[in-house]
């Protein structure tokens, strides 16, 4: 019987979860309601045999995709479409795809008289909590499509995001895979064939023929080991990964680095702005928006700088001075988050900010890029060099001897 992993809350508002079994997914889902529970997720648990197999292999629905869903179901809903109609209208155009299944799970769950939000808390590996949140608000307020709107607005942002960026990295990935590859086939399979020669007229070798020569046999001879050890190290850092105290030292070390720091800071506060300015926008209360935004950082610092800001509003203290971090939050973000509350237009505010930090990140890793390129081209000509003059000296002094 398979198991099903879920999250929910009680009659009186208090969370709860756990692992149930059940027949199907709908016979869960009836299980839990007999209870007087209300789900917010519920999924097949991983423990069960053969699935996190199943879903390894399965294709993922990509961010191009979730967006375009999106916008035609807020297109559907804008013209008087009812929710189930929309979501079978949107199953039936669909073709062979992870989405079409998707679709046709939340639309059965919808048959069963369910709200759109509890139908896509179903599919956790597709819709954040952050989707799921907005959806849940904007059918309270009666504005769906307007907030689906928004959603696919800010997916199709980052679709676009990723893209730059995945066009700005692919020629140093690629100058660095083609690189890598070249010498290793020259150390594995060239300088041993030319060694030969050396070994044979025993003459003293240069250091940095030595060098190469020994780099060469380790590599050939001990290639197994090379792999070992670098297995062994991925598995220790999975294990290690799985504490949440490296997970913060990682972290706090990745924010502190020279040109990685810059980066990884611009990103998380365009995210952390433009995350918490669509849920606040689309009705979402702060302190749940925060707890939300919170969720979607990855980065644990922030995390936890946004928990603590979490309690401090929740006490009755102000936004901006919950985010008082100058290491974490620069002044210009406090300021115009002030400048928001003040106003009553911190949603404009958070989401110009974001904007801004998106720009910044962008412009910056572009600009990295290109200066990356030709210093890429430097050190491969560099390597090469380096072994080249290692085997044509040797060359030069049998020369001289046999003269």
């Amino acid at each position: 019987m398979p198991t099903f992993r879920y999250s929910a809350f009680r009659g009186d508002g208090s969370p709860v979860s756990g692992i149930m079994e059940a027949d199907s997914y709908q016979d869960a889902l009836r299980s839990l309601r007999s209870e007087g529970m209300y789900p917010r997720e519920l999924s097949e648990a991983a423990g069960e045999p053969g699935g996190k197999l199943r879903r390894f292999f399965r294709k993922r629905v990509t961010l191009p995709e979730l967006s375009l869903m999106t916008r035609r179901l807020s297109t559907l809903l804008g013209a008087s479409v009812p929710v189930h109609e929309a979501v079978a209208t949107l199953c039936e155009q669909e073709g062979q795809s992870e989405m079409k299944g998707v679709l046709s799970r939340i639309r059965s769950r919808l048959a069963e008289g369910g709200t759109l939000a509890r139908a896509l808390a179903g599919e956790p590996d597709v819709f954040s909590e952050s989707y799921v949140s907005m959806v849940a608000a904007g059918e309270a307020s009666g504005s769906l499509d307007t907030i689906l709107e928004r959603l696919a607005g800010f997916l199709e942002d980052q679709e676009a995001v990723r893209s730059r960026i995945t066009t700005a990295l692919a020629y140093p990935v690629l100058m660095s895979i083609v690189g890598s590859a070249v010498v290793l086939f020259l150390l594995a399979f060239v300088i041993p064939r030319i060694v030969v020669i050396f070994q044979q007229n025993k003459a003293a070798l240069p250091l940095i023929t030595i060098i190469l020569i020994r780099t060469s046999t380790v590599l050939r001879e001990w290639w197994w080991l090379l792999l070992l050890a670098m297995a062994g190290a991925l598995y220790w850092y999975r294990r290690l990964m799985g504490r949440e105290s490296f997970r913060l030292k990682r972290d706090a070390w990745l924010l502190r680095m020279p040109v990685v720091g810059r980066f990884t800071t611009r990103l998380v506060l365009s995210r952390f702005a433009r995350i918490l300015a669509l849920l606040l926008s689309s009705g979402v209360p702060v302190i749940r928006a925060l707890e939300i935004t919170g969720d979607v950082v990855v980065n644990r610092r922030y995390r936890n700088a946004l928990a603590v800001a979490r309690e401090e509003l929740a006490q009755g203290g102000s936004l901006s001075a919950s985010l008082r971090d100058p290491a974490l939050f620069p002044p210009l973000l406090v300021h115009m988050i002030s400048v928001g509350e003040k106003g009553g237009d911190m949603e404009e505010m958070l989401a110009k900010a974001g904007s801004a930090f998106e720009k910044e990140f962008v412009s910056a890793v572009t600009r990295y890029m290109s200066l990356l390129e030709p210093l890429l081209v430097l050190a491969m000509g560099l390597v090469v060099g380096i072994m080249v003059i290692a085997v044509l000296l040797p060359i030069f002094e049998l020369n001289q001897l046999i003269r």
